[in-house]
């Protein structure tokens, strides 16, 4: 990844991830790539074609075929899936398909060629300072009490959002974590903008 500029921004549902790096993205003329939104992608589309969520093969094929474009909303070969892989359904569904070894493998080499077709980027998700970009510019992790992330995250429910953060901290391949050398924040009672203008003067 020399030469490329890489904002990794990690963290839990709620932290505020997709909000910092958006802004965090405009500000340095940069795209922003939200890796959560792939994983949402491969578990819509395993639900749709009745993939089983416990056949790691099946689904790691599932992964290896679909056309995911994440331009203008979400894409799934060709639909627009945008509004639809934050139904309750995928909400239950990603954490599952997140955990699967060879999906993982599969969209961690999307999010690296798309950093290189780009020339940098800032990337969101749950392993981008740990494992998709260790060596990148800036890491940072973001993260808010249960309570303040379970308000910003009403549709999903406070039951539902821990049972997610004990799937992303568990599972045996690149679990949810703060990596090494990152900057954390937590923004249960900080502006987005303060967080922003933060991330900003580390770069």
């Amino acid at each position: 990844m020399t030469g490329h500029l890489v904002v990794a921004i990690d963290g839990p549902a709620g932290s505020g991830k997709s909000t910092v790096a958006r802004k965090v993205a405009a500000a340095l003329g940069l795209e922003r790539l939200d890796t959560g939104a792939m994983y949402r992608a491969v578990a819509w589309a395993a639900l749709e074609r009745d993939v089983p969520l416990d056949d790691d093969e099946a689904l790691a094929a599932l992964a290896g075929a679909l056309r995911i474009d994440l331009v203008d909303g979400v894409e799934v070969d060709g639909t627009d899936v945008t509004a639809a892989i934050r139904t309750p359904e995928v909400n239950d569904a990603v954490s599952l398909v997140a955990a699967v070894p060879a999906v993982r493998t599969e969209l961690v080499e999307r999010q690296r060629r798309w950093v290189v077709e780009r020339g940098g980027g800032v990337v969101e998700g749950r392993d981008i300072g740990s494992v998709v970009f260790p060596e990148a510019a800036v890491k940072v992790y973001l993260d808010a009490s249960p309570g303040e992330r379970a308000r910003r995250r009403g549709e999903e429910g406070a039951a539902a959002l821990a049972r997610r953060d004990r799937l992303d901290a568990s599972r045996p391949t690149a679990p949810l974590s703060v990596p090494e050398g990152a900057h954390v924040i937590d923004t249960t009672h900080v502006p987005v903008d303060a967080v922003v203008q933060e991330v900003l003067g580390w770069i």
